[in-house]
């Protein structure tokens, strides 16, 4: 017996781009084409893929398009549609600023012409993001053209047709290189002290060493066996001194499990495996998953539902069943490594889809570095990316088989979602970080979410001829911040507990329903927090101007006061050689006030100018107190402990004599 692949994980720790519109995005801008009427350009990537494209393109243009309001049909938009290789555009006409909504081929997940009515041809757009969008097209002949376009353009064959590869933000190749390697794994492993000879515990998890592994299924049957197997997960129990036994965690339903020991797979047979103790989960598989979705996103699709039928379609829809299972998953695993110091391996039938959502959640109980922005990425990467999740079937890049397709990314999201609505200040992102991640897994705007593998993607030359999304997140970092998240909280250290209990599960309104905006009030409590600590900061970096000059202004006057202050020194070491200070000084019982020898008089002029400008040079204060004037400091002892001067006095004999000082000057 062997196991169909291994992968050995981890040990474990206790606007999107482009011009923003009202339900879409447009692109940034590369290389440019001019759509008709004049509207903004449009991205379209190399003139190759611009060609390819276009050939699919029977009508580039209809007029007369109207665009109904999802929740009232009374309402609708009319304007122009237009139809580029890579985006559906509409364009309306009455608004002042055009406004364009903007929808990628990518995001496309059906279409539906639907009978053509009095007021014309409607056109049913449903998308991967959960967007759907209704055009009423009067001419039935353009109406069918839209649809055998968007038919073709949404369903690519082959993967240098996905918008990746002519998407051009305008960068460098070197800039596009540190994109890629902004998330490096071989730092990350590093980071958790492995790999090692014996998976050597590092600081992240000095008080105990549990290890989280993954692998598929094995290949057991009914009574097979295989002793390189066995000694395998010997060997992982061993590396884990802190514990004598290994738990074997399968995240399918025994039912399945047992079903496929018919195939020659299964699971392991407890007699043949030493010290190990076996667990079943009980999470569906994708096929299970994809019905529960479509059950939810019906009920989300009705106008005005009564509560109890929301309601009962919730219930029926089972997904928060699903997404609760996927939890008690995660918390158990993460309970064997913190509470037990236990090693885990973890399986389902391939390894790629159940196993990478509880490992992931897990990690994300476990380590505080994983809910940082930067751990999030990595954790993506690593969980999800380099073990081999199928992003092309599961979220149906290219056309290919329908039962492959399951929302498996999307409940790891959700599941995501409801610990930070658990924990608010243990995230140091938002909501709108999983929106927007979640958004580009479909959008293949980006490389990171294209192949099944890394084979493919070496292959494909990924990192050469495409973009990774992880630099415009940061980039955009700001948009994504956590208002409530603390480094040194409590939640923000530890280990996550959550509860488990059927009431603390919610529905993601803003997730599944974040279209409809006639529906509910926009603004979350998180999205008001964020608004304010924005404001916040604003008003802080306006103090902090104003501070700076307020210090600039204080060392100017205390500038000031020191050059006054020396003043009153050099006016006294003159008084009974030439020059008086006060105003009888200047007359001797009515004679003239008698001049001095040449050198005393040019210092003494120089004194007295000093004293002039002195009052006329600083206007702004003008306005002070005396003492606060440079003219004022004159009545201030001097150094060498002459006697006080009447403020008042100095200021108003200044004043009222010019021509003495003009006389002393001259």
């Amino acid at each position: 017996m062997q196991r169909e692949r291994w992968q050995l994980q981890h040990q474990e720790h206790p606007s999107i781009d482009g011009i923003k519109s009202d339900t879409g995005t447009a692109p940034a801008r590369g290389q440019e084409h001019r759509l008709p009427s004049g509207i903004s350009n449009c991205t379209v990537g190399t003139l190759g893929f611009f060609r390819e494209g276009m050939e699919y393109i029977r009508t580039p243009k209809i007029e007369n398009v109207r665009l109904l309001d999802r929740v009232s049909s009374k309402k609708a938009s009319a304007g122009s549609l237009y139809l580029t290789a890579t985006h559906l555009i509409f364009v309306e006409h009455l608004s002042e600023s055009r406004k364009e909504t903007w929808i990628l081929h990518s995001q496309i997940c059906a279409v539906e012409k639907q009978a053509t009515t009095a007021t014309g041809c409607p056109l049913l757009i449903r998308c991967k993001n959960f967007q759907v969008i209704q055009f009423i097209i009067s001419q039935e002949r353009d109406c069918h053209d839209i649809y055998i376009s968007l038919i073709r353009l949404s369903r690519p064959v082959k993967y240098e047709e996905l918008y990746c590869f002519s998407f051009n933000p305008k960068q460098e190749k070197n800039e596009r290189g540190r994109g890629w390697n902004l998330t490096d794994l071989k730092a990350e492993y590093n980071r958790m002290g492995v790999p090692n000879s014996l998976w050597q515990v590092s600081h992240v998890n000095r008080d105990y060493g549990g290890a989280i592994c993954r692998s598929s299924q094995p290949l057991s049957g009914f009574s097979a066996r295989c002793l390189e197997d066995e000694q395998m997960l010997q060997a992982i129990r061993m590396s884990n001194p802190g514990s004598d036994f290994l738990y074997v965690v399968d995240t399918r339903p025994k039912l399945n499990a047992m079903a496929n020991r018919a195939a020659g797979k299964g699971y392991e047979n407890e007699d043949n495996y030493s010290n190990i103790k076996f667990h079943f989960i009980g999470i569906e598989n994708i096929h299970v998953m994809r019905n529960s979705l479509q059950k939810l996103l019906d009920v989300c699709e009705l106008r005005s539902p009564a509560m109890s039928v929301f309601l009962w379609g919730l219930e029926s829809s089972g997904w928060l069943k699903h997404i609760k299972a996927i939890m008690d998953a995660g918390i158990f695993i993460a309970k064997a490594v913190a509470e037990e110091a236990a090693s885990v391996l973890v399986h389902c039938s391939d390894g790629w889809d159940r196993t990478a959502q509880v490992c992931s959640i897990a990690g994300l109980l476990l380590d505080p570095f994983y809910r940082t922005l930067k751990g999030f990425m990595v954790l993506i990467e690593k969980d999800w990316v380099s073990f081999g999740h199928k992003f092309n079937h599961r979220y149906s890049h290219l056309d290919g088989d329908p039962r492959e397709v399951s929302p498996v990314i999307d409940q790891f999201f959700d599941c995501v979602w409801q610990l930070m609505e658990q924990f608010p200040c243990a995230f140091e992102f938002n909501e709108r970080f999983l929106v927007h991640i979640h958004h580009h897994v479909y959008s293949c705007q980006f490389g990171n979410f294209i192949c099944n593998n890394n084979k493919e993607s070496k292959e494909l030359r990924i990192q050469e001829k495409t973009n990774s999304l992880w630099p415009h997140l940061t980039k955009n970092q700001v948009d994504y911040k956590n208002p409530l998240y603390r480094k040194d909280h409590s939640q923000t250290q530890g280990v996550l507990r959550p509860h488990t209990a059927p009431s603390n599960f919610r529905f993601w309104r803003n997730m599944y329903n974040r279209f409809e905006k006639g529906m509910h009030p926009r603004q979350s409590v998180t999205e008001f927090l964020m608004a304010v600590k924005e404001e916040t900061q604003q008003l802080e970096e306006e103090l902090e101007v104003l501070e700076e000059k307020l210090a600039r202004l204080d060392q100017s006057h205390l500038r000031d006061r020191r050059e006054a202050i020396k003043l009153p020194h050099n006016l006294e070491s003159t008084t009974d050689q030439c020059l008086a200070n006060t105003p009888q000084d200047y007359m001797d019982n009515g004679k003239p006030f008698t001049s001095c020898s040449s050198s005393q008089a040019d210092e003494n002029s120089e004194t007295t100018i000093l004293i002039h400008n002195m009052k006329h040079s600083d206007t702004d204060l003008s306005g002070n107190s005396d003492q606060e004037s440079g003219v004022a400091d004159l009545s201030c002892r001097s150094p060498s402990g002459g006697d006080f001067l009447s403020s008042e006095d100095s200021s108003k004999n200044l004043s009222e004599y010019p021509e003495e000082i003009a006389f002393a000057v001259a």
